[in-house]
């Protein structure tokens, strides 16, 4: 049981990540940029959080400055039509690179040398206790007794799976990554939706890196705190054949993959923790291996994904 709540935990941050790219890669673009916008979200949530004692505002800081980051990835690739790989790339190194930076920053401006949060927003984040559910026979353990990170990214997977399946709105995203020219007209106004899932995804991408920086570094800043999960999320993206919910159980298996290392038996799997570490990307890189070489496309792949929509072609 333990091991199925530390997965839980682990792939909590995987889901946004997931989740935020499932919302852009519906309108047709690949944002690589997911490792530098969970990097700012990071960097925001924590930096807000601890000038204000308030994980509410964490939350919200973290889900703007993600927000902003894939607002100028929008600017750049869908107005001026820029090369969505190569923007992508660069949004992760200028992400990495900002939240190091200012967290140096304020590191240097230290007494102590280090940033700890406050016990008054740690005690805000801790597992929920739900009264009489929490209190249920392994069950309540199991479902009822998380942080709040965990039901957060539940619910925003269900909402959004909601959004894009059930709702005109979610339709019409999914044409104009299909085919925008099309989309186009028909009516649908092509470059507002893709300014709104891209900036919404990078903002459930925000709040993904706020739960690194808060989470699973106990509540220290530290530098390079995503740790490459962003990467993972992109993988998780076809893993979970674009489809939000199906990233839920996605995350909680490469979740499962991180925290390996502390629950496989060492007599039975006598490998060294630096294997467990590296199993997440090699597992990733054997998703992404297999899916590039597929004959058959995925139904849920978007038909335009990569390609920039040039209205005059249409």
């Amino acid at each position: 049981m333990k091991f199925i709540i530390a997965a839980v935990c682990a792939g909590t941050p995987l889901l946004f990540g997931t989740v935020g790219e499932i919302m852009s890669e519906k309108t047709g673009h690949l944002n690589l940029g997911v490792e530098g916008m969970m990097s700012i979200g990071a960097c925001a949530g924590f930096m807000f959080g601890y000038y204000t004692d308030s994980f509410l505002v964490a939350l919200i800081c973290a889900a703007i400055a993600g927000g902003m980051a894939a607002a100028i990835y929008a600017l750049l690739t869908v107005t001026f039509m820029a090369n969505q790989n190569v923007i992508g790339l660069t949004l992760t190194i200028f992400g990495i690179g900002l939240a190091n930076f200012i967290g140096i920053m304020m590191l240097n401006k230290s007494e102590s040398g280090t940033l700890k949060l406050p016990e008054t927003i740690t005690s805000q984040m801790r597992e929920i206790n739900i009264p009489v559910l929490s209190s249920i026979p392994v069950l309540g353990k199991l479902v009822f007794s998380y942080n709040p990170f965990v039901y957060i990214g539940i619910i925003i997977a269900l909402i959004c799976g909601f959004y894009l399946g059930k709702t005109k709105a979610g339709l019409n995203v999914k044409a104009i990554g299909e085919n925008p020219a099309a989309a186009d007209a028909a009516g649908i106004n092509v470059t507002k939706w893709k300014y709104f899932n891209i900036i919404l995804g990078g903002a459930i991408c925000g709040i993904g890196g706020a739960y690194c920086s808060l989470i699973i570094n106990g509540g220290v800043w530290i530098s390079d705190n995503v740790g490459g999960l962003g990467w993972i999320a992109v993988a998780l993206v076809i893993f979970a054949n674009w489809k939000p919910t199906h990233a839920i159980w996605g995350s909680f298996i490469f979740g499962a993959l991180r925290v390996l290392k502390y629950y496989a038996p060492k007599s039975i799997f006598p490998f060294p923790n630096a294997f467990y570490d590296m199993l997440p990307f090699l597992i990733t890189a054997i998703v992404l291996l297999v899916s590039s070489m597929r004959k058959k496309k995925s139904a849920n792949l978007p038909a335009s994904l990569g390609m920039n929509y040039f209205r005059e072609e249409r």
